[in-house]
């Protein structure tokens, strides 16, 4: 089992990783603003996939019948037809787009974009399907190649290109290089179908994700679009560069612990008591598996990262390091809402993570007015942490209610966690701007990991989980 979650983690790392040196590649390559412009195609296609997002991926590895090739051929044929639909969309709103932002000169490059999405659409789904016998090679594969690709490609493009361009058609190749992969790992042929009976379910299935689709454009990208339209190019570079360091990392967790348990959860028979006892065990087992990894980044990025973001980026970024931890601790509020996310899931209730969503963005209008009046950078994520942090909690309120979980195994832990936040927060505050490049003092680093060390002795139902796992008992 282990080996198993060894190969997600290190599969998503690494194609997160590569994919994060293209960013930072490409961030050395080119003016600071240029990138500015470059990460608002990440906005550009986020807003194909807000509109689009029916989780069909998760369906195959979560519904009863996703073993059926029928139904795999229904998926894709769905899948086929809402790629093109969002292409269509974003080619329609290219223009208007790229006039919001202030670059109407980038709204060709948003229709070239266009062709994203229907790349995505034409991957075969096995790469999924096979999950649900706990094998993750071809995904891991998947997004792999396609990861090696966008970077190798960054060389011959910086010989025609020095500026935004080199980026949109590194993510071109990506596309494209992701279609092609999954049909070389797939076991089954490609086959398409249109069934109503299978359409209607995908919607039935789908329709709070596509609604919590919207609110995750405005969760991620709301913030990079108030930024770049009231601050412009320069501060949303910066501003992008923050949230792509942070993020990377905490994604990984968040789609490797998904990948690893939620067929475990889905498995458990919740019509038996045995079952029922097994997924509540699992669910919490989860969420203390997400809250570990998010205070070990916290602790990590507040220990190490100054030093680690000036190696990589140089000079041209100095402005981004008194703000890093910062960005750290907000993104580690993002990812612990991974674990209600993926247990509700399981269980089917998708409208979890809708009602959590509604409330982060809530902080939006804030974040705004901030912009608006010249407000500091901090403020805003100030008021982006404090809208994660509301999330979460109406997210496990609503699992610890609907499926009945119990408390006791979640409380230490997240006071564990949320108090590592706060020391990480306070020790950044404390060392100021001069010091953002060095690494933290011994003190703070001994305080960082005593709290890390209590985070873990507060979660017995993981240790469990470890050991019953180490010593080949799957059924704990």
């Amino acid at each position: 089992m282990f080996r198993a979650a060894l190969l997600i983690l290190s599969g998503n790392a690494a194609a997160s990783l590569l994919l994060l040196a293209r960013n930072l590649i490409v961030a050395r390559l080119i003016p600071v603003a240029d990138y500015g412009v470059a990460a608002t195609f990440a906005v550009a296609m986020a807003v194909v996939e807000m509109m689009s997002a029916l989780g069909l991926q998760q369906q195959i590895v979560q519904a009863k019948d996703g073993d059926d090739p029928r139904f795999q051929a229904a998926l894709q044929g769905f899948q086929l037809l809402r790629g093109v639909a969002a292409g269509l969309v974003l080619l329609a709103l290219a223009g208007p787009l790229a006039g919001f932002l202030g670059i109407p000169e980038a709204a060709w490059a948003y229709r070239v974009l266009a062709l994203v999405p229907v790349l995505n659409a034409l991957q075969h789904f096995d790469i999924h399907r096979l999950n649900r016998q706990m094998r993750f090679g071809p995904l891991i594969a998947t997004r792999a190649v396609p990861a090696i690709v966008a970077v190798g490609a960054l060389w011959p493009l910086a010989l025609w290109w020095d500026d935004w361009q080199v980026m949109l058609w590194s993510i071109l190749a990506q596309a494209a290089a992701g279609a092609l992969a999954s049909h070389l790992w797939a076991e089954r042929p490609w086959r398409l179908a249109l069934d109503r009976a299978v359409i209607a379910g995908s919607l039935r299935f789908g329709w709070p994700l596509l609604a919590n689709g919207a609110l995750m454009f405005l969760v991620f990208e709301g913030d990079k679009v108030i930024v770049g339209r009231e601050l412009g190019m320069e501060a949303l570079a910066l501003f992008a560069m923050g949230m792509t360091l942070t993020l990377t990392p905490t994604l990984v967790l968040a789609a490797s612990l998904s990948n690893f348990f939620l067929p475990q959860l889905s498995r458990a028979d919740r019509g038996t008591a045995a079952g029922e006892a097994r997924f509540r065990f699992l669910s919490v087992v989860t969420l203390q598996a997400v809250l570990l990894a998010a205070l070990v980044f916290v602790a990590l990025t507040a220990a190490l990262g100054g030093p680690v973001v000036h190696l990589l980026l140089g000079d041209k970024y100095l402005g981004l390091l008194p703000y890093l931890t910062w960005f750290a601790v907000m993104q580690g509020l993002r990812v612990i809402k991974a674990g209600p996310a993926i247990a509700a899931l399981a269980a089917g209730r998708t409208g979890n993570a809708l009602a959590a969503n509604l409330v982060r963005i809530l902080a939006l209008p804030a974040c705004w007015h901030v912009a608006a009046g010249g407000g500091e950078l901090l403020t805003i994520l100030w008021l982006m942490a404090a809208g994660e942090l509301a999330a979460h909690a109406v997210a496990l309120g609503l699992l610890l209610w609907r499926l009945r979980l119990p408390p006791a195994g979640l409380v230490l832990p997240h006071l564990a966690t949320l108090g590592l936040f706060a020391a990480a927060a306070w020790i950044s505050f404390a060392r100021g701007a001069e010091a953002a490049m060095l690494p933290a003092d011994p003190a703070a680093g001994l305080l960082l990991a005593a709290l890390a060390l209590l985070g873990v002795w507060t979660m017995p139902a993981l240790r469990r989980y470890i050991r019953d796992q180490r010593g080949g008992d799957g059924t704990a």
